[in-house]
């Protein structure tokens, strides 16, 4: 029996970019993950990797360790400049332990050795995603869960570690931006254009004045799970290790 599918949290499919010098093993996996609903792009070196991330903005990135122009660790600090909170699973013919201490220490979230099963693959992709909070399953219903936070869109309750959260309507409607784009940095400009539906100009203190909001109420005496990150925006993700 098919596991549920898994969707992001706004319910459009999974994004996953393959990248791996061998072009046959490239569309042997994404034929397995375009099986699971999700919406795949291939590269086959680190440049077209650059490129097909800024393009697709994937939600996991299943990486080779070797490629011709320059190696996985490469590609993934690259990454993460443009997508600081995607996941990463290396796929790689070596199984060193140094080598997977690289990974890891890289930034890689899971490091799987060829040859390998496609089920495998696929249920470490699936597991990533997640305990990231970056997807959910089908079945659970109008709910966004990020780390302890919970959603319930249709009740129109937020919850954290299962204390009862009271916000505003116009509090909520941030909130659940910010929860349907998790480990993605937003800018004010996006913020206003969705929750407020302004235009930029002039009006960046409004959001300001939000977050600023949405902090005293979501991240009060906890761990703060929302963060501004200087000069681009604003980014609710888990506390680490949660």
């Amino acid at each position: 029996m098919r596991p549920p599918t898994l969707t992001r949290p706004d319910g459009t499919p999974v994004r996953v970019l393959v990248v791996d010098d061998d072009p046959d093993l490239a569309e042997v996996l994404s034929g397995a993950l375009r099986y699971e609903g999700w919406e795949v792009r291939t590269a086959c070196d680190g440049a077209s990797a650059a490129a097909g991330a800024r393009e697709l903005l994937p939600d996991a990135v299943v990486l080779d360790v070797m490629l011709p122009d320059t190696d996985g660790f490469t590609v993934l600090r690259d990454l993460h400049t443009v997508l600081p909170g995607v996941c990463v699973l290396f796929l790689t013919a070596r199984d060193a332990v140094e080598d997977r201490i690289a990974g890891i220490t890289a930034g890689g979230d899971d490091y799987v050795t060829k040859p390998f099963s496609l089920e495998e693959v696929v249920a470490r992709l699936r597991g990533l995603l997640r305990r990231a909070g970056m997807a959910r399953r089908v079945d659970e219903g109008p709910r966004l869960v990020v780390g302890d936070l919970a959603m319930d869109e249709e009740a129109r309750e937020v919850t954290r570690g299962g204390d009862l959260i009271e916000l505003s309507p116009t509090e909520f409607e941030l909130l659940r931006f910010l929860m349907r784009n998790p480990r993605r940095v937003l800018s004010k400009a996006q913020i206003l254009d969705r929750v407020w539906s302004y235009d930029f100009g002039g009006q960046a203190h409004v959001v300001e004045l939000y977050i600023s909001y949405l902090r005293k109420k979501v991240d009060a005496g906890r761990d703060p799970m929302i963060h501004t990150v200087r000069g681009a925006g604003y980014v609710i993700k888990p506390v680490a290790g949660r």
